[in-house]
């Protein structure tokens, strides 16, 4: 062996003896046998509880996301709507004109073709079965529909998402069970001052008819208010219009799109 070899090897010797020395004044801190590691209970333990911080927080994110997409898609609907009339009339005059107004299933098909489809962005026209009658229904691009109700021209309802699936929620197919939560109803005035009544803009518009123009109507009354025991829940959608397309803190439903 050779000088460099010689001390080469006796400069390891003596690190790893100072090394071990080192080691054995400080046991706590250093080892070079042993790695730290995570027991296989320590690792149960922490999974649980992420567990349980997902199974509380999950809910609420789904609601959260829920209610964003509800508010979006209801603002986007009104404008859209209300866009395709104007622009409809600009090929037809106005709109009292051509309004029809009819229980009829197949010219209620016909006049929306011919006055509303072409002025908005439709991937296709359908029916669906509410209350035990056929509705005329328009498919949006965004996975949205609105029917339009059999028995006028007027009451319209919009889905967030699909109409099947929120329609099938209740057991009698019945839109006083689903109205407020997965749908929501809307008011086509197409004559000005029609009704007589000073809050029913002449516009498409969300139901409330009859409204004296005071939230607390809107949250409570009898027949069309916003909760449990009215007769229908039609006021719900003008409550988020008038919230400014939010959703209320106090809102009494959960709303969904799917």
């Amino acid at each position: 062996m050779n000088r460099d070899s010689s001390f080469i090897s006796t400069l390891n010797s003596s690190l790893i003896s100072e090394g071990e020395n080192f080691v054995s004044r400080f046991p706590l801190h250093f080892s070079l046998k042993k790695k730290a590691a995570f027991t296989l209970a320590e690792v149960l333990i922490t999974l649980g509880i992420i567990g349980i911080v997902v199974a509380l927080t999950m809910p609420s994110l789904i609601d959260n996301h829920n209610q964003k997409v509800v508010e979006a898609r209801l603002e986007k609907f009104y404008s859209s709507m209300n866009q395709a009339i104007r622009m409809a009339e600009l090929d037809y005059g106005p709109r009292e004109y051509w309004f029809e107004d009819n229980n009829d299933l197949a010219l209620q098909e016909a006049w929306i073709k011919k006055y509303i489809v072409p002025y908005m962005n439709i991937v296709k026209t359908d029916t669906v079965i509410i209350g035990g009658r056929n509705e005329f229904t328009m498919y949006f691009a965004d996975g949205s529909a609105v029917t339009l109700v059999a028995s006028n021209g007027r009451d319209w309802f919009f889905f967030p998402g699909d109409p099947e699936r929120c329609i099938s929620s209740s057991p009698t197919r019945h839109y006083k069970d689903f109205i407020g939560r997965c749908a929501f109803a809307f008011y086509y005035n197409p004559v000005p001052k029609s009704t007589g009544d000073s809050f029913m803009q002449w516009n498409f518009e969300p139901y409330m008819s009859s409204w004296d123009g005071k939230e607390s109507s809107l949250k409570n009354n009898t027949t069309f208010g916003c909760n449990e025991n009215s007769g229908w829940s039609a006021y719900c959608t003008r409550w988020i219009q008038y919230n400014g397309w939010k959703i209320p803190k106090d809102y009494p439903f959960r709303v969904k799109y799917r």
